[in-house]
């Protein structure tokens, strides 16, 4: 069988190296991308079939650099998982002009412009990209006004391209998380004034199911729309929240 490669972006820790570790898993090669070097690395040592790729992503051209690097490396690219992505609280009122620009670069513009990057290479391997959005990108979110916009926007642009490139067997897929058991849910936690115990404690009561979801259940659902069983699946933004949005 072929060797089959992924490139994952926000790979240094929770739901990004949590994917790169199950695909490895399911037999792919990947190039796991991050900022942190020593957490990205670390990634390679939990199996032969990651290799690390550390640097910032924040103009097309390092977007068209990544891409690249990932072809030299690997021959071919038949996965982009666009999970890299920021979260910083405040409503409109508190937005700055830096907060509002940075959430919108880093995590709609930089999918846009790896996907474009990626989709020859795609076309040769009728490959997948899945976009990692969010639950608050399919209904609003208090105090996070550019992340619901920016996962909103992911969320129609994964519609949009699933749209234009399916007749060339490219599928585009998003999966939207609640709530995730990650430094992110933690932090805006104490952004409330709640310890690590009551940020989970409450996360928990609020899924349908009693818990949060894990970074390894969302890897799961990412591997299975990166597989031949999900081949009949473009442009779905898929919740995994406990019921959330029910």
């Amino acid at each position: 069988m072929t060797q089959r490669i992924a490139l994952v972006t926000g790979a240094s820790s929770g739901i990004g190296a949590a994917i790169a570790r199950r695909l490895a898993r399911d037999g792919w090669q990947v190039l796991a991308a991050g900022r942190d070097v020593a957490r990205t690395n670390a990634l390679a040592q939990f199996t032969g079939a990651i290799r690390p790729w550390v640097g910032a992503l924040s103009t097309s051209a390092d977007a068209d650099r990544l891409i690249s690097d990932c072809v030299q490396a690997f021959g071919r690219l038949d996965l982009l998982v666009n999970n890299a992505g920021i979260y910083e609280i405040a409503d409109a009122e508190a937005t700055t002009d830096d907060t509002w620009q940075r959430t919108i670069a880093i995590n709609l513009s930089m999918p846009f412009y790896l996907s474009r990057a990626a989709l020859p290479e795609l076309r040769k391997r009728k490959g997948a990209i899945v976009n990692i959005a969010s639950d608050w990108g399919l209904k609003g979110g208090a105090d996070a006004v550019a992340y619901c916009a920016s996962k909103g926007g992911l969320v129609l642009m994964t519609r949009a391209m699933a749209i234009d490139h399916a007749a060339e067997g490219i599928r585009v897929n998003a999966v939207c998380p609640g709530d995730v058991e990650t430094p992110m849910l933690y932090r805006s936690g104490a952004h409330r004034g709640a310890d690590a115990q009551a940020t989970l404690r409450e996360a928990n009561s609020d899924s349908r199911t009693g818990r949060v979801t894990t970074p390894e259940e969302v890897a799961a659902l990412v591997a299975f729309l990166a597989s031949d069983d999900a081949r009949q699946i473009t442009g779905a933004a898929i919740p995994i929240d406990g019921g959330g949005l029910a």
